[in-house]
This record gives structure tokens, sequence and C-alpha cells, in this order.
């Protein structure tokens, strides 16, 4: 299982330089990945362009792109572009994201959500591995080209939870990418589904992202508390709350992994065992010392 990191806890006080920076830290440890969310007024491929090529071969991910908000058109050019400046290790990770952000934030209507999914991925998958695409669909449409870049196509991902937007990830993209979710529903779940559907279509098995917060720390209560109540709401999204329950547990401050440097290797090896292909941690600590024993338990897995 190669190890990455989630930076998204930075978009909490967004600053450029520390953000581009922490690619840079990343990057120096030997890290395999290391991911953004598109969340505020940070955007996440921006951000990755303007860190550039560092020469690295660690791939930098969306995790994730909400695809109710762009058009896959846009999406693309910016994804190859992207994927120019930093030179080819490009992640496009796109979800769905949740019916209150769409109809209550974006004021839209959440209707059809696989469908809508199936039709931006008619669009925006074309038009990044062969410049060209035609798609007539209920929610997006398109006739058209694109002009492309020298080098490799970036990769696609879809944040994929339930059985149909599983299946559709398997069937055509490189993986999905996870949140709220443990190493039990990713074993009985998410690695059945999407292998299976990757199979039948012929395709390289799909990586698993998983992404949870890791706290070292010999406190552990404390920790789980805070962690439960600034991230409580994820408790409440249907989707999330699916995976929760397969899992057994209430919200992330039980399922995040919290505790010694024993412990969270432990959980560390059983979500490797579970079929997750990749994992990316969010790393926090209540000090200086926490954050640092944290970041040496995930390099120690490299």
């Amino acid at each position: 299982m190669r190890i990455g990191i989630n930076g998204s806890g930075l978009l909490a006080n967004p600053n450029l330089g520390a953000i581009t920076s922490d690619i840079a830290a990343a990057e120096a440890d030997g890290f395999a990945s290391w991911w953004l969310a598109q969340t505020g007024g940070v955007d996440a491929l921006t951000v990755m362009a303007a860190h550039g090529n560092t020469g690295s071969t660690m791939e930098l991910g969306t995790a994730v792109i909400p695809t109710w908000t762009v058009h896959p058109y846009v999406l693309a050019g910016q994804a190859l572009t992207t994927q120019a400046a930093i030179g080819g290790r490009l992640i496009l990770g796109i979800g769905l994201s949740h019916e209150p952000a769409v109809v209550d934030r974006w004021k839209m209507t959440w209707e059809k959500p696989v469908r809508q999914m199936i039709d931006f991925l008619s669009i925006l998958q074309p038009l990044i591995d062969d410049g060209a695409a035609s798609h007539d669909g209920h929610f997006w449409s398109l006739e058209s080209e694109i002009p492309h870049f020298e080098g490799e196509r970036p990769k696609v991902m879809v944040a994929a939870l339930g059985e149909q937007m599983l299946k559709l990830a398997g069937r055509r993209t490189d993986g999905t990418i996870l949140w709220c979710v443990g190493p039990k529903t990713i074993k009985e779940h998410i690695a059945p589904v999407l292998n299976d559907a990757a199979e039948a279509a012929d395709r390289s098995q799909p990586s698993i992202v998983c992404s949870i917060p890791v706290w070292v720390t010999d406190d552990p209560q404390p920790a789980r508390d805070f962690i439960a109540q600034i991230l409580s709401i994820y408790a409440e999204l249907p989707s999330y709350r699916a995976m929760l329950d397969i899992e057994g547990l209430h919200g992330l401050g039980e399922l995040s992994l919290v505790g010694s440097e024993a412990e969270v290797t432990e959980r560390l090896g059983e979500i490797s065992q579970s079929g997750a292909t990749d994992f990316t941690a969010v790393p926090m600590g209540a000090n200086p010392d926490e954050i640092a024993r944290t970041r040496a338990v995930l390099t120690a897995q490299l």
C-alpha cells in the first residue's frame, strides 16, 4: 500500500505559500502522493500548477472537484494545463458532492446523480484521452475538440461509495477516492464491487485511495473527541453515514487512526490488508511533538 498525504486540513486557514511548502515537504520525505480538496476559494488545480514541475515523481491529486459546478470541457482544459505544469503527475479526482451543498449552497437541482456523472465522464474522458468529445446527455452535452499538450494524460478517479457509482468507477476510471471509509467497509463493500466491475470491463485493477485523519498521541480520547467535533457533519451525510454503518462506527472520532505509534501502525496494517492500494493521511496533532511523531510513523511506512 502506497502512503500519501492529504493536505486538505490546510484549507481551514488557506495560505498558498504554506500549501506549496507542504507539497514540497511531502516530496522531500518520499511520499507517493499529495492530495487537496476543492473547497471554498482555493482552486486545487491552480495550487498544483503554482507548485510546478520540481522533478519529483510524487503524484498530485484532487480529492475531489465537484462535478455540478464546472462544465467537463472547462475542467478538461484545466486538468491538461495542470498536467503539463507539474510534469505529468496529476490525478484528477472528481465527485458528486452532496445534496445539501448542491441544493442549499449552489441553488441547483439534485437529480439523477449517477446519470450526471455518466454524462460528465462521457465528455471529460474523451477530451483528455483523445482531444475530442461528442455527447448529447441529460446534464452535459458537447461537440468539440481540445488541443493537447505533449505528454501522458492525467489519471481520472471518481469518489464512489454506493454500488452504482463503484461499478461506474470500476468500468470507466482509474479508481476511487474514499472518505469516511474504514478497512471493514473496503474489504466487504468497496473492493469487491469496484474490482469486479473493472474485471468485467477488461480494465486493469483500479486504485482504492483511503483517506483518514492520523494523530499519534499518548492521550487519545481528547484527540478523538476533537476530531469527532470538528468533523461531525460527515456522520450526518447519507452517503458517508452508510459507510460508517458498515464499519459499525458513529463518526470520524472513532474511525480516525489515533493512539500510540504501535497502535497507528497496526491500524495502517489493517487498511493495507483490506484491499486499499493507497492511504492518504490527514496528519494531525495538538502540538509540534505530536505532529512530528505522526509524520514519523507515516514516513516509516514508505
